[in-house]
């Protein structure tokens, strides 16, 4: 890709031979093929007992949902024993897991992320175990305080408004209680390991795996995997410092640390020309994107409901057309380009948002750079920002979860926002963005369209939907069939095998790591390839920021007020229910 290339370039119309010759297809087509090596990897190897264990979950959880008006204490540790059953935890999953495991969390000890012998785990297991068994006592004791009040309210034949509400109160605290001790459960559960020969052969496989893309494509295999190690070098020390305990406690990960460290390179000694082959931004990540279809499961959209779709599919398209226009009427920014993949990166789903509407309208490379930069600031920033303003203010977490779900950018930290405040906030703010990820296709087919029949169209030319067909990004075809293939696939199964064998299997023991992979070697490439000379003259005047600024902040009132509607006033029954 030349440095002042656009995201996609060709536009001639399509044949059959771009099927196995075109950058979008082949990325659908190794999206796929990992997609069903994991299936059949986890579809062949079942948790043991995986039937019995739901029956006897299933059939508790069913008789305490008849006995109390609220979810009980035998309720919850019936369905902690069906979460327990997950493909990824067993033998086969284990080891796909070692094998692609980035480097790990380290403190103070950089070795402690790539080499842990026993002696090493054992030491750091017993530091950590007084604070463990503290956090397990405490949990206990609110286990019991939680029986207690759940008895006095069953004794009362649950008609006792006040002694329910005590006994919900008490679970509550027991849950957050319990979920803290699992945390802190993680920090003794070290174990001896070394990265360095696992990173060697996941570098080569996938390295291979792209190879075979850039031959397909008509490039040099050869030239690419001469550069792909130094890309995928620099992911691994992207890992390595975002896993850093300072680093993630701030929510600094991999995406602005791969980023920072291309860059640095580029813009100090230059990026080594035989490494430039291996540059393949929008391949790494098309395929990624494909992947990350298979995560968006129509259940849990609609698990959340018609309050959840609101907030994501009504606010969005407001905000990033509002957005897009204040940017061109108001801060006259020079390029819609600049301004549309700005618009929908903060509107929509941060990068992966980015990604395929620079694709729809051709945008070029330090434009899509410039956006993506500016999502990974603000999205660490808001990431804890955004809890803090929720507990200071009183805000209920579920509120607060629907708020921070549809407008904090990236999945990763909307996750970890949701927990800082509880299990419930954590679910809805996770939902949420889920069901905001589906619009990454409808936007860049709108964008293709707009683009197509107003920003590029020439003066009494009727524009065809093959112009739109050339333009718009093939692999989003792959994001949606994905979605749709393992949506089916999951209800087909049930939710509980689904949650175990398709969530918890294929999905995040084998496609989401792969995923994860994929962004971050992305990212390294844009830093590589990435010029502060090439960015200047799109920061001029700071027009860039202030549309950010501004989209974000219509963005935060409107889904707050969205999310309050709709949760509160219009669908209270089914706020009750979560």
């Amino acid at each position: 890709m030349s440095e002042n290339s656009n995201i996609v370039v060709d536009s001639s119309s399509s044949s059959w031979s771009d099927l196995w010759r075109k950058e979008d297809y082949l990325a659908i087509w190794l999206g796929f093929f990992l997609l069903l090596v994991g299936g059949l990897i986890y579809f062949n190897n079942v948790p043991k007992d995986m039937d019995e264990t739901f029956a006897r979950a299933n059939s508790i959880m069913a008789a305490e949902a008849e006995r109390a008006p609220f979810k009980t204490v035998a309720y919850y540790e019936a369905q902690d024993k069906k979460e327990g059953v997950q493909a990824s935890k067993s033998a086969i999953g284990k080891s796909i897991k070692s094998w692609t495991a980035a480097p790990g969390n380290w403190k103070d000890n950089p070795l402690d992320s790539f080499y842990m012998s026993s002696e090493r785990a054992a030491e750091l297991n017993a530091a950590a175990m007084p604070k463990y068994e503290a956090a397990k006592a405490v949990a206990a004791e609110a286990r019991t305080v939680a029986v207690v009040a759940e008895e006095a309210a069953a004794a009362a034949g649950f008609m006792n408004a006040e002694l329910n509400t005590a006994a919900e109160d008490g679970i509550q605290n027991w849950l957050k209680a319990k979920s803290k001790a699992k945390s802190v459960k993680k920090k003794i559960g070290h174990h001896a390991f070394n990265r360095f020969p696992t990173l060697a052969g996941l570098m080569v496989v996938i390295g291979l795996l792209f190879s075979v893309g850039m031959k397909a494509m008509g490039h040099s295999a050869t030239a690419f995997l001469k550069g792909f190690w130094f890309v995928f070098l620099i992911g691994v020390l992207s890992y390595f410092m975002a896993y850093q305990a300072t680093m993630k406690h701030y929510g600094i990960g991999y995406a602005a640390w791969a980023i920072f460290l291309g860059m640095l390179i580029s813009n100090t000694v230059g990026t080594p020309k035989w490494v430039k082959p291996a540059l393949q931004v929008e391949f790494y990540i098309k395929t990624g994107l494909v992947l990350l279809g298979a995560e968006v499961l129509f259940n849990k959209i609609i698990a959340i409901g018609v309050p959840g779709i609101f907030v994501a599919w009504v606010v969005t398209p407001i905000v990033l057309i509002s957005t897009f226009i204040f940017g061109q009427k108001v801060l006259k920014i020079p390029s819609k380009t600049l301004n549309m993949v700005i618009s929908a990166d903060m509107s929509v789903c941060g990068t992966s948002a980015a990604i395929a509407t620079a694709a729809a309208c051709r945008a070029k490379k330090e434009e899509l750079t410039l956006s993506i930069g500016l999502s990974l600031v603000f999205t660490s920033i808001m990431m804890i920002v955004m809890p803090a303003v929720i507990k200071a203010t009183g805000m209920p977490f579920i509120l607060g979860g629907a708020w921070m779900g549809g407008t904090i950018d990236a999945t990763g930290a909307v996750a970890a926002a949701g927990a800082f405040l509880s299990e419930k906030a954590l679910y809805v703010a996770a939902t949420i963005k889920m069901i905001q990820n589906v619009l990454i296709g409808v936007t860049a087919f709108g964008v293709a369209v707009y683009w197509c029949a107003k920003v590029e169209c020439e003066a009494g030319k009727t524009v065809g939907w093959i112009e739109i067909w050339n333009r718009f990004p093939k692999f989003v075809l792959g994001f949606i069939s994905a979605s749709i293939i393992f949506s089916v696939m999951y209800g087909a199964l049930g939710s509980d095998v689904g949650f175990s064998v398709v969530d918890h299997g294929v999905i995040r023991g084998f496609s989401k790591i792969f995923r994860g992979w994929f962004f971050c070697m992305s990212f390294a490439a844009i830093g590589l390839a990435t010029n502060f000379r090439e960015l200047k003259s799109y920061f001029k005047g700071g027009k860039p920021l202030i549309l950010y600024v501004c989209g974000q902040s219509l963005n935060l009132v409107l889904t707050l007020i969205m999310a309050y509607i709709m949760f509160y006033l219009v669908f209270p029954d089914i706020t009750a229910k979560i």
